[in-house]
């Protein structure tokens, strides 16, 4: 599964990955955020510092600057 936070603000994307790992589909191991490198790095540096919630095993960046998979618990 995949979420695109493009020409969101920090707020917004922060409050939708919230509240979508809180309410996961069963059976998904994995998250991939685009979040967009070129037009500067909150969002990016959201995802992979400062985002925390039970579900997030691992963040793993990718080849991808703009892109970050969340490993996600059982």
């Amino acid at each position: 599964m995949s979420v695109d936070l493009h020409g969101m603000y920090e707020a917004d994307a922060r409050e939708l990955l919230l509240g979508w790992l809180s309410h996961a589909p069963a059976g998904v191991e994995e998250l991939r955020v685009i979040h967009g490198s070129n037009q500067g790095t909150v969002l990016r540096d959201m995802v992979r510092e400062g985002l925390d919630h039970p579900k997030i095993k691992a963040k793993l960046p990718t080849l991808n600057p703009g892109e970050t998979r969340l490993l996600l618990k059982k």
